[in-house]
């Protein structure tokens, strides 16, 4: 698990005057434990001097490593090429010997109708990249770029790094627990690691007092890391205090908070495995419908099966609203999928010790 904080590097020879131990002595005075450094742009290779051949990403990163900081790459793609932009990717990884790869898809891939594309990518990245975490780096609501692959690569993606940029705004507080609702009512929700706002664009620039709230936030929600974006527009054109900020700010960050158990139900039921599903029931427990009763895992697992096979295939679950304490849950959800939708599903839960004992589920396929 990533934990910390960290920094986004565009171009090496802007920060620090290019002077690699300089930037790694500002890395390691801020208790940085990782570093974000821009390796590829499509099918190129970046941060690599071509006057001189050198690439400019080997020394930094030993640079960093000496003082205990952790080397990421991060890699724009457009998905015009994706089989050749995943080799790029392939190589930067293992010749950098990277301890994290981070994709940005945003502009070309939010158009739409990459889906293939995505999926092309990640099944070729995947394929020949063993250990290597991997994150997703791209728009901070969903909700507004409905047409980039999100599925496609969240699945297989370690972390989701969501830009959460509060421009001409001052409310990043607000804005990151928006990022985190939303993705975590998508199909696929891996571990997430926001990436705040340190940079002026358009006459827009962050104050130190956001930048403070948006790390304050982060914390309290018990995210394991944050980063920010990006080092030469802080270090250069922002106040000295903004930098400060993020540099004094003491991070220790917890192991994130287990989810309740409607959100580990819906996430389980979007694996479209039985196995992972029954895994919250208890022995014994009670599975109602309206047209039936069952008791015992290997029942209730035969149903999911069912469900997941021939009732709900290739289901996107989505989990609408629940309330409840203690040993009680009341849970609304939807499903789409091949053979039909579920806008109406309804269940009643009854815990004991954590785990489902008591299950009423109603819902109609149309």
């Amino acid at each position: 698990m990533l934990k910390g904080k960290g920094f986004f590097i565009w171009k090496i020879a802007k920060c620090e005057g290019g002077n690699v131990v300089k930037i790694a002595e500002q890395a390691a005075a801020a208790n940085f434990s990782h570093v974000l450094i821009k390796i590829a742009d499509g099918t190129n290779t970046y941060n690599y001097d071509w006057d001189h051949h050198v690439d400019l990403v080997p020394p930094l990163a030993r640079e960093l490593r000496k003082r205990g900081i952790e080397v990421w790459g991060w890699h724009f793609v457009y998905g015009n090429e994706p089989k050749a932009e995943a080799q790029k990717a392939i190589q930067r990884i293992h010749d950098l010997d990277l301890e994290g790869y981070v994709i940005d898809a945003e502009g070309s891939y939010a158009q739409g109708g990459k889906e293939q594309a995505a999926k092309t990518f990640m099944n070729r990245l995947i394929s020949s990249v063993h250990g290597t975490p991997i994150a997703l780096s791209s728009y901070r609501y969903p909700s507004y770029h409905p047409n980039l692959p999100w599925d496609e690569f969240l699945s297989k993606c370690d972390y989701n790094m969501p830009q959460v940029y509060w421009m001409k705004a001052n409310n990043p507080g607000e804005q990151l627990r928006r990022s985190i609702r939303e993705f975590k009512g998508m199909k696929y929700c891996p571990p997430i690691i926001p990436t705040g706002a340190a940079f002026t664009e358009w006459g827009w620039t962050p104050t130190a007092s956001e930048v403070l709230a948006f790390l304050q936030t982060a914390k309290s929600l018990n995210l394991s890391a944050a980063n920010f974006w990006e080092w030469e527009n802080c270090r250069l054109k922002l106040p000295a205090k903004v930098w400060r900020t993020v540099r004094d700010f003491p991070w220790k960050a917890g192991p994130p908070p287990p989810l309740d158990i409607a959100e580990a139900y819906i996430q389980a039921l979007n694996t479209g495995a039985s196995e992972k599903v029954v895994a919250h029931y208890a022995p014994s427990a009670v599975h109602i419908t309206p047209g039936r009763t069952v008791q015992g895992v290997a029942a209730i697992q035969g149903w999911y099966d069912t469900l997941f096979n021939k009732v709900l295939p290739n289901a996107t679950f989505k989990l609408t609203g629940y309330s409840g304490v203690g040993n009680s849950r009341h849970i609304t959800w939807t499903a789409e999928s091949t053979k039909g939708s579920v806008k109406n599903g309804n269940d009643t839960v009854g815990l004991s010790n954590g785990k489902i004992a008591y299950h009423f589920s109603y819902f109609t396929v149309k």
